[in-house]
């Protein structure tokens, strides 16, 4: 893989991973935009687990604070038995990481071979884009440390749906959250903070399966690397941003790229 399609891979990874416009959606059709095919199916998979646990540097950098005080509350509240709100909370991250693991490992060779098409993908781009902005009208002051086992059943439910690139899973979340009654604020640091449990597992799944089969060819380490990095750099800076741009604003604008994103992909297919 040259260096360039590595950095440019990242870059859409780290930016689309917390935007919600779908990374898998983005990540599956940019290449077949470009005309890339230098990856065999499995392969591909594993680089992108790869660029995933890049984005996953990304949010635990930005979100230090949170995880180092969810963990800490987690360990004194299995020494002392007493559970505060943040280790409840890191419990309810744990179980929204749940059925999409349990989907991912079942649904593995399904996803990779039926659910990247193009059109499929434009689809879900425009259809998840659009109840994100019906559920993106509802009021909502919720925060996160009212999150209840309820809340963290109904978020991994949707977040199992993300499966299917091109639906989005922080959008997904961020959609379900705010049905659910919490601030865009809250719905976007909580779809951040559940990236967390779920790209870890992913990556120790699908990494103890590379190391145990073939292992990562010698040709895609160094590319690879440069991926994750590039991932967990930009993947900060989307964390910051749309903290930033969810203060002040709504989740209009990323419907409308939605949208306008499907029906070029919808285009790019009537022109070929």
């Amino acid at each position: 893989m040259p260096i360039i399609h590595a950095i440019i891979l990242g870059l859409i990874q780290g930016l689309t991973e917390f935007l919600p416009i779908s990374s898998s959606g983005h990540l599956a059709v940019v290449p077949q935009l470009l005309g890339w095919e230098e990856l065999s199916p499995s392969v591909e998979k594993t680089f992108d687990v790869a660029l995933h646990a890049g984005t996953l540097i990304g949010a635990v950098a930005y979100l230090n604070k949170d995880v180092r005080r969810i963990v800490l509350s987690l360990w004194n509240g299995l020494r002392t038995r007493k559970m505060d709100d943040y280790a409840k909370l890191g419990l309810l991250l744990v179980v929204t990481s749940i059925p999409g693991a349990l989907l991912g490992a079942l649904l593995e060779e399904t996803i990779s071979e039926h659910l990247g098409k193009p059109a499929l993908i434009a689809s879900m781009l425009i259809i998840f884009g659009l109840l994100l902005f019906v559920c993106d009208r509802i009021q909502g002051d919720r925060n996160d440390t009212s999150f209840s086992i309820k809340d963290a059943v109904v978020a991994g439910a949707s977040q199992a749906l993300a499966l299917q690139p091109g639906v989005s899973r922080s959008g997904i979340t961020m959609t379900a959250l705010r049905l659910r009654g919490f601030s865009r604020e809250s719905s976007a640091r909580l779809s951040f903070l559940m990236l967390i449990p779920i790209v870890a597992g992913a990556a120790l799944f699908t990494g103890t399966k590379t190391i145990a089969g073939e292992g990562i060819p010698s040709s895609l380490v160094i590319p690879m690397i440069v991926g994750v990095i590039v991932s967990a750099v930009t993947g900060w800076i989307a964390v910051y941003g749309l903290l930033k741009i969810v203060r002040t604003r709504s989740f209009t604008g990323f419907v409308i790229y939605r949208v306008a994103a499907g029906l070029g992909i919808f285009l790019w297919l009537f022109v070929n």
